[in-house]
């Protein structure tokens, strides 16, 4: 078995046609269909349907083998990373994933720090919920990701570093009446409103949701859908008001915060998959980021409720 002979099961399995797939590698369709016989004499069992009438599908031992040849050559593109990094090839890669409520209110920032104090380095962005990101971990597409915290705790086989607590609070438009003239208000009150959700996948979207379910109320749906940036537009506009992390409120000054009482709070930590040593250019990303946690905490610059739980060693 060789890695090549899992790069074009992978490429066909994406392009679901020999032709496409060996455009796509680059090679002979002769010599991607003789590389794939290989590779089924080689494990017993045929991966491809080669006589389906929706193009060329997997079979059960495809399916099998398909996550797997991604994850092993994710792995052998992570290698040859670290090797080039370390020789002085080049200065390496970053792979960084994110919630959209954490580009917004911190990554952005951090991404810029990092790429002017290393200027060389590629940095590659991918904005999602927590799970597919947690997934993209594992599939060896990201290297890092900044993820929320779930109740049962994170998979295993991903080493965290927890990074902030943060409280979630209701967003209203800060023109007109406040929802609250305590600055405070329970759930029973907000359902009185009109909400607006991300859509499915967000964390804080379930958050939301349970706390109402936990209160005995039903939730009186103004829009639901859409991305997070979305979402607070749709605040400021005036059309409902919405449950979010804190860290949104920095630089949105017609948002106004009131806080939820019980509060709701998040953890956020770093990903990365444990069986993986972090390469150099992992290490400065989570050193830089780090330290700009740091920093902004010292100096007051949190909005709302936020607590940093790892300082930089």
């Amino acid at each position: 078995m060789t890695l090549q002979q899992l790069a074009y099961l992978v490429a066909l399995a994406d392009a679901r046609s020999f032709t496409r797939a060996a455009d796509t590698v680059g090679v002979a369709q002769p010599t991607l269909s003789r590389q794939l016989r290989a590779l089924e004499d080689e494990l017993g069992a045929p991966l491809v349907d080669r006589g389906g009438r929706e193009g060329v599908t997997l079979t059960a031992a495809g399916e099998v083998v398909l996550p797997l040849a991604r994850r092993m050559l994710a792995d052998a593109d992570s290698a040859r990373t670290g090797v080039a990094e370390l020789v002085g090839l080049r200065r390496g890669r970053v792979r960084v994933g994110a919630t959209p409520s954490l580009c917004i209110g911190v990554l952005a920032d951090v991404l810029r720090v990092f790429h002017e104090q290393y200027p060389d380095v590629r940095l590659e962005l991918v904005e999602s919920g927590s799970q597919p990101l947690v997934r993209a971990l594992a599939r060896g597409e990201l290297d890092v990701a900044l993820v929320i915290v779930p109740p049962s705790g994170v998979d295993p086989a991903l080493h965290t570093t927890p990074l902030l607590r943060e409280r979630l609070s209701v967003a209203s438009p800060a023109q007109g009446r406040a929802p609250s003239s305590r600055g405070s208000m329970s759930v029973r009150e907000l359902a009185r409103r009109p909400l607006v959700v991300p859509r499915q996948g967000y964390d804080v979207r379930e958050a939301t949701l349970q706390a109402y379910a936990a209160a005995g109320e039903t939730p009186r749906f103004a829009v639901e859908g859409g991305e997070m940036d979305a979402v607070l537009r749709l605040v400021e506009a005036g059309t409902g008001v919405a449950v979010v992390p804190d860290l949104v409120f920095a630089g949105r000054p017609r948002l106004r915060r009131t806080v939820l009482t019980p509060p709701l709070y998040r953890t956020v930590a770093l990903a990365r998959r444990a069986d993986l040593v972090p390469t150099h250019a992992m290490r400065a990303f989570r050193d830089t980021l780090l330290s700009f946690l740091a920093d902004l905490s010292a100096g007051g610059a949190f909005p709302g409720d936020v607590q940093v739980l790892r300082r930089p060693d």
